[in-house]
């Protein structure tokens, strides 16, 4: 199958900033302990297909950092020149380092994190810095208070939030705009194992008029299809490293897998199509980050870009197997 001409883009919300359908996420295969050549590959098979949001966060790797690291490597060696061409954007929220700032939602933490995330990458500026999860320990005011001081230092262009649930986000986005920096966008997980978004926080998108950049829109492989003959040694329930566990692998996702790969063959597409093509049927979802560990899950995303539209069968049909 051919690559779709043109590539689809995305308005941010009420933003200026438009976009792919698609990004690629940094989360894994990125970090020092993979390999590098393998990371190239994929990045730059990315940015050949139109590709130009990459997306990262302080404690991508393994180790911590290490994903920015080889981010900025590939930046430097391989696409100089390209930097006006992208939208790059990362993160602070979890376990970074050790000691009292090193994790949470505090000025202190997430303006040194930024910092260092700006040197790793060989970066003057993101384009993005999400706060990545709420810090039920810190006021949310002094949080969004240093998303706002990073606008305006000029180490980030706009600012969003990850994982806040739908009262949260409300909240986020009330205190950004008094401060005169709106939130740009809000990252969820979702994809049809996992559609927790739909319980309330596609409607506050929808009426904050904010962007909606979805994250694991495989379920972290599981909608590949790959675990269907087991757990195999080089995936990630099968590494020692990320947040899927085999036992998260479980025989009711499985069956759910099996009649999702169906539906998916009588569209034409893989599973991993599918599963993609599905986030992005509404429109409130502004891109889709997905992870690839081989060049080849890139272009299933392209295509997936392309098949958007679903009818009420289809989605009917989805319901009654994920609902």
């Amino acid at each position: 199958m051919t690559v779709p001409e043109p590539f689809p883009f995305r308005k941010c919300g009420t933003s200026g900033v438009h976009l792919p359908a698609v990004s690629l996420g940094l989360w894994h295969n990125f970090g020092s302990d993979d390999d590098p050549a393998r990371a190239r590959k994929i990045l730059l098979r990315a940015w050949e297909l139109g590709i130009t949001h990459f997306d990262l966060a302080n404690n991508y790797g393994p180790p911590n950092g290490s994903a920015e690291l080889t981010f900025g490597k590939i930046l430097k060696h391989n696409l100089k020149g390209e930097r006006d061409h992208m939208f790059i954007s990362t993160k602070a929220g979890y376990r970074m380092w050790e000691g009292p700032y090193g994790d949470g939602g505090s000025r202190k933490y997430l303006v040194a994190s930024c910092d260092q995330s700006l040197q790793r990458m060989g970066l003057e500026y993101v384009d993005l810095f999400y706060s990545h999860r709420f810090d039920p320990d810190t006021a949310l005011e002094e949080t969004m208070g240093a998303l706002d001081f990073l606008v305006r230092s000029g180490r980030a262009l706009y600012v969003g939030i990850s994982s806040y649930d739908p009262e949260q986000t409300k909240r986020a986005a009330a205190i950004l705009r008094r401060l005169g920096t709106p939130c740009l966008i809000h990252q969820p997980s979702h994809n049809l194992l996992d559609r927790w978004m739909e319980n309330g926080l596609t409607g506050v998108l929808r009426e904050q008029e904010m962007g909606c950049a979805i994250f694991s829109p495989l379920c972290q492989g599981i909608l590949t299809g790959k675990y269907l003959a087991g757990i195999p040694d080089d995936s990630r329930a099968g590494s020692k490293h990320g947040w899927l566990r085999p036992k998260d692998v479980t025989a009711e996702r499985l069956e759910k897998v099996r009649r999702l790969e169906n539906l998916a063959h009588a569209r034409g597409q893989t599973l991993a199509e599918f599963a993609i093509s599905w986030t992005l049927r509404d429109p409130i979802v502004t891109t889709a980050i997905f992870g690839a560990s081989r060049p080849v899950h890139v272009d299933e995303a392209v295509r997936a870009a392309s098949q958007t539209s679903f009818s009420r069968e289809e989605l009917d049909q989805v319901d009654a197997i994920t609902l």
